[in-house]
This record gives C-alpha cells, sequence and structure tokens, in this order.
C-alpha cells in the first residue's frame, strides 16, 4: 500500500472508531433547579438601573471583614489580585499606555459589581452571599478607589446611583428610545 492509501485508511478507522464511542445521548451538566423560588433566585437579573435589586444594606467596615474572609485567598488582602485578577486600584489607567482592567477602572456599572458578585463569588459557593454581604463588599470594593465614601451606606435605593469612573465609556446595547 502507499502511503496515502495507509493515511486514508488510518483516518477512517479513527473516524470510525470515534462513532462507536460517542454517546448519543444528552448529558445535562449541573444541577436542575428544584423549587420555583430557587429558580427565581438563580434567574435574577441586575440591570443598570437597579430594578431587581434585593432589599439590604452593607458599609465598607463590613465588607472589609467579608473580604478578607471570602475574599483575600484569591484577590489578594488589598484587593490589588493573587490568583484571580484585582479588583480596585488603576482608576484613570485606561487611556494611559498601560491601561489595568479593574472593578473600579472599568465596570461601567456598581450594579454589575452587586450581580456579578453575588451570582459568582465566592468562586467556591456561588449565591452563598446574603444581601447584605454582596451590599457591603461592594461598599468596600468601592470605597478602596474613593468611588464612595468609606461610611456611605449602599442600599437597593442607592447602589444604581454610584456613579463608577468608566461610566461614560461604553456604548449601550440598547441605544435610548
Amino acid at each position: 500500500m502507499s502511503m496515502v492509501s495507509n493515511l486514508i485508511t488510518t483516518s477512517l478507522l479513527l473516524l470510525a472508531a470515534s462513532y462507536s464511542y460517542a454517546d448519543t445521548e444528552y448529558q445535562a451538566q449541573g444541577k436542575p433547579a428544584e423549587t420555583l423560588s430557587q429558580q427565581a433566585q438563580w434567574n435574577l437579573s441586575i440591570a443598570p438601573d437597579g430594578k431587581a435589586l434585593p432589599k439590604g444594606k452593607g458599609f465598607a467596615t463590613q465588607g472589609k471583614q467579608i473580604f478578607a474572609l471570602k475574599c483575600a485567598a484569591c484577590h489578594g488582602p488589598e484587593g490589588i489580585g493573587a490568583s484571580a485578577d484585582p479588583l480596585i486600584g488603576e482608576v484613570g489607567s485606561l487611556t494611559s499606555d498601560y491601561p489595568e482592567k479593574t472593578v473600579n477602572s472599568y465596570w461601567p456599572y456598581a450594579t454589575t459589581l452587586f450581580d456579578y458578585i453575588r451570582r459568582a463569588m465566592p468562586i467556591n459557593a456561588p449565591f452563598s452571599l446574603t444581601p447584605d454581604e454582596v451590599y457591603a463588599l461592594s461598599a468596600y470594593i468601592l470605597s478602596q478607589d474613593a468611588i464612595i465614601a468609606a461610611d456611605f451606606e449602599l442600599n437597593e435605593e442607592t447602589l444604581p446611583q454610584v456613579t463608577m469612573p468608566n461610566r461614560e465609556g461604553f456604548t449601550p446595547f440598547y441605544p435610548e428610545k
């Protein structure tokens, strides 16, 4: 046999073998929501205007303690990075030669910070934080770059009013009507 026919034969055998090992059944990933309340919790989306924010409140001093316990292992004790990306610092760097995309320098809405922490953090236990803890963590992170004062109460009314440094750095996906 020629080298080309060997290559074709081998390719056809590998293709046939891969079909015999392929699982034709659908394999769902994750765990389905067991109750309607779980579905509602998981489907909660928080828009920039803060619609659907849960009731609660938090201060930076509370958030600092929670950060030390649940966040510093990945984000570093000062929030400037470790195994995970930095959260704070570099405000104003986006127009520099070395822009840094941190939460405080890049994200356009403070409500996005709340939504992300609530849904995805800590990485090993998403949805485990209470609304008060998420407000407190958000307050701590925002206060580190003086976006809000350290004694500012974050809650469902004040959070959407926070103006992030890069608020005007994005074009809305859905333009105003």
